[in-house]
């Protein structure tokens, strides 16, 4: 791929980062780790309150996008088996069997939407892992393969009854976890009450322009962009204490009020999620028409990469929501950029 064809993409991604701002308005943060994530082939895990455009945020992607679009609902008694096929009898009463909306769309599967994930128990996170991580599933004695999957789950942070915690080998199959936050600017406000056009979301959706990306390429695309974006020997051990820092922050004078920071964590970031972390850089670097990898590209995205792989000690981990993003904010402070 030229130069020219990547910035022919990078004209297409802002256009489709534009647009989606567009329909989902006060989210420009989100967004644009949403729109990393998908030039970077990384699944997203989202969280937040009930109606803050969450589900509308995904539609828009999966519109823009292209291919296609599946959804499912955690609930309580949700089974793996239901992810694969369900079951019914026809109008002459006999049985019959249908895909479910993991294999109904097979290879076209763009975007899977994984409503409420923590309502569903251990043994859907078991199966919705493997088809992540592999982007296959076996069933019928054959292995269905959906080379174009992107899954995008939400957890809703305020009902906790009935949902289960998502396990770290979850967690860290997940590039992303994104905050979306009730917009608190009282313009963005006023226009989501009074403007009509955010009162009808699927003519909302429709009216989409297309930006011309198709989904099937951009496997090829974000492995032509990794190799495209260069780093120095310097950026290169800048992420390296980044990365080590999540593990033994003591040992970069990082602290924290009423701390002890040898006790502090029980684990950090996985190699795995540091490989997220230096794809998600490399594309920001790209949609800033850069073709060289800058300590602000990977300050940009460590939050939204580290803050989910990072699992502290018991006798802190009721203080999760406070003390984590003062640990982030205090390796981002503390550790020089070259």
């Amino acid at each position: 791929m030229t130069d020219k064809q990547l910035n022919d993409w990078r004209g297409k991604a802002l256009q489709f980062e534009q647009q989606i701002n567009r329909i989902v308005i006060g989210q420009t943060a989100a967004i644009r780790n949403i729109v990393l994530a998908v030039f970077a082939r990384g699944h997203v895990l989202l969280e937040g309150q009930v109606g803050v455009g969450k589900t509308t945020l995904l539609r828009a992607v999966a519109h823009g996008l292209g291919g296609e679009y599946q959804r499912v609902e955690g609930t309580i008694d949700l089974m793996p088996s239901d992810l694969i096929y369900y079951t019914y009898l026809d109008e002459g009463g006999r049985p019959r069997v249908d895909p479910g909306p993991l294999l109904k769309q097979g290879g076209r599967l763009a975007t899977f939407f994984f409503n409420e994930i923590n309502r569903a128990r251990p043994q859907v996170h078991s199966l919705l892992l493997r088809a992540m991580a592999e982007r296959s599933v076996n069933a019928f004695n054959r292995d269905y393969e959906f080379p174009h999957m992107q899954v995008f789950a939400d957890r809703n942070r305020v009902e906790k009854e009935e949902t289960f915690e998502l396990p770290a080998a979850a967690k860290d199959r997940f590039m992303f976890e994104i905050s979306i936050a009730t917009p608190t600017d009282d313009t963005v406000l006023d226009e989501l009450m009074f403007d009509r056009r955010f009162h009808d979301v699927d003519r909302l959706i429709a009216g989409m322009e297309n930006g011309g990306i198709a989904y099937y390429q951009l496997n090829d695309l974000a492995a032509m962009l990794q190799q495209h974006i260069q780093s120095s020997p310097k950026l290169r051990a800048y992420a390296l204490a980044l990365w080590k820092a999540s593990h033994y922050p003591q040992e970069y004078g990082i602290e924290l009020p009423d701390v002890d920071m040898a006790s502090l964590l029980q684990a950090g970031a996985s190699p795995r999620g540091m490989s997220y972390f230096i794809r998600a850089a490399k594309v920001r670097a790209w949609l800033e028409g850069r073709d060289v990898l800058l300590p602000e590209d990977l300050q940009a995205v460590y939050r939204a990469t580290m803050a989910h792989r990072i699992f502290l000690s018991p006798m802190y981990a009721y203080r999760k929501d406070e003390l984590v993003p003062e640990l982030i904010d205090g390796i981002l402070n503390r550790i020089a950029a070259p």
